[in-house]
């Protein structure tokens, strides 16, 4: 009795010893997994803090600020502002825009992306201007016009696509990463740009130097004198017909691609946004641009086409170099859509380097501005980015300014003989860019981030 008794007392304590471990046990493995799962979610929210900033479907930051059009001092500073950009970026090659984006919006009152997309339209018509100025000079030292129509054709189909690629992530990117950006190419170019305009600039002195000592040892010679390609202005720097400074041929295959690229955009209004239809018209671009864009690599390999503005200087084109230009086309188009600019920040220091003439750099880049501008805007308009009263308004400005520039800015060079003045109103359009443009970016970024704004991409399916 008293065993059964003792085995009962023992099994018992042994019962509770076993529901003790077990509650025990049992709150350990709940707080291992209560301390894994905060440890969790501490890690998912952090992942999905970051994912939220950059990327919300169903959020976005984008809404388009158009001010009443009515003639106060806004219009009267922003017109004189947007003047001088037009006359400057159109002797400079780069169009103006790093001038006209920060002047829209922070004089006339316009929102980033809607001051991106006018200043589009003034480049278009500054381009335009300086166009039809351009095409009736003669190239400096050479007998051929002043732009360079197979320069133009090896970087104008490259800068088209480009421009369509910049416009989507213009619609999709973050003001901040716009800014970010911006201020690194900029610096970069306009730096590149001020020490070619300063090699330039000794070499003219030089030059000048040298002509003076020539005409004091033999005065009546008679012999006129004939600058250097990357010299100052000669007498062939002259005004001809039209007609006789058009190149035909290549003038057709630019005006292709342009004709091409407007046909798809606009069928692609036609299509439902990100559609398997509207992803097809977009790349159709991609084999437009190639196509030409090759046919003028092969014979610039082959021989049978050269860069005559070059001069006598023999250019042996390898695969990597002619492949290097085109990405820098790409880029230049790229980074000219996102921005509002128009490529010619980057192509302008480019032509430079491959020892382009200023002039003919500076001309040959706005020529094929005129074609990836004009392209831009159409696509823009089809988005509903600007108001087109206030785009005309401003479009009018830019192009009488671009004139005006092109006209004075020449006869100086004619003056002082010193085409180098082209190189450093490149440099110095592009420097004051980057300041009013990254000093506009950072200053939207500061009040974002107090505003605890969203700060992450768009959705281009819901935004286009």
């Amino acid at each position: 009795m008293a065993t059964a008794k003792h085995i009962a007392r023992t099994w018992l304590i042994l019962c509770i010893i076993t529901m003790i471990c077990s509650v025990s046990l049992a709150e350990r493995v709940l707080k291992e997994k209560e301390t894994g799962n905060h440890v969790e979610k501490e890690t998912k929210g952090f992942l999905k803090a970051m994912v939220d900033f950059l990327w919300d479907s169903g959020k976005g930051s984008y809404e388009p600020v158009w001010p009443e059009m009515k003639f106060d001092w806004k219009i009267i500073v922003g017109s004189i502002v947007g003047f001088l950009g037009a006359a400057l970026g159109s002797v400079g090659g780069v169009g103006g825009g790093g001038i006209f984006v920060p002047m829209l919006a922070l004089i006339i009152g316009f929102d980033s992306k809607s001051s991106t997309a006018i200043s589009k339209c003034m480049i278009m018509g500054a381009a335009l201007s300086t166009v039809y100025y351009n095409m009736r000079l003669r190239h400096p030292a050479l007998d051929m016009p002043l732009i360079d129509y197979d320069l133009a054709l090896l970087f104008q189909p490259m800068l088209m696509l480009g421009i369509s690629i910049g416009v989507v992530c213009n619609v999709m990117f973050a003001d901040w990463m716009v800014t970010v950006l911006l201020i690194i190419i900029f610096i970069g170019t306009s730096t590149k740009a001020l020490l070619k305009g300063i090699d330039t600039w000794k070499r003219e002195t030089i030059m000048k130097k040298e002509k003076a000592k020539q005409l004091e040892e033999e005065p009546k010679t008679g012999e006129d004198y004939k600058p250097l390609p990357s010299g100052p202005a000669g007498t062939q720097d002259e005004v001809v017909p039209l007609l006789k400074n058009i190149y035909w041929k290549e003038l057709s295959l630019l005006v292709y691609v342009w004709v091409a690229f407007l046909i798809v955009q606009i069928v692609k209004t036609y299509t439902k946004d990100c559609s398997i239809e509207y992803w097809i018209l977009n790349f159709l671009q991609v084999p437009i641009a190639i196509s030409v864009a090759l046919f003028e690599a092969v014979c610039l390999f082959k021989g049978t086409r050269v860069i005559k503005s070059k001069g006598k200087e023999i250019t042996n084109w390898k695969v990597h170099q002619i492949l290097l230009y085109c990405v820098c086309g790409i880029i230049a188009g790229m980074v000219g859509g996102l921005l509002g600019l128009g490529g010619g920040f980057i192509l302008g220091p480019l032509f430079l380097e491959m020892g382009i003439p200023p002039q003919v750099a500076s001309a040959t880049s706005t020529f094929s501005m005129l074609f990836s501008s004009s392209m831009s805007v159409v696509q823009y308009y089809y988005l509903d980015r600007f108001p087109v009263p206030y785009a005309s308004y401003f479009v009018l400005v830019a192009t009488i300014a671009a004139f005006t520039g092109q006209h004075v800015v020449r006869k100086i060079i004619a003056i002082l003989g010193r085409a180098s003045i082209i190189i450093f109103i490149l440099a110095s359009t592009i420097f004051i860019s980057a300041i009013s443009l990254g000093g506009v970016g950072i200053e939207n970024m500061i009040v974002k981030m107090e505003n605890h704004e969203y700060m992450g991409f768009e959705n281009l399916c819901t935004q286009s």
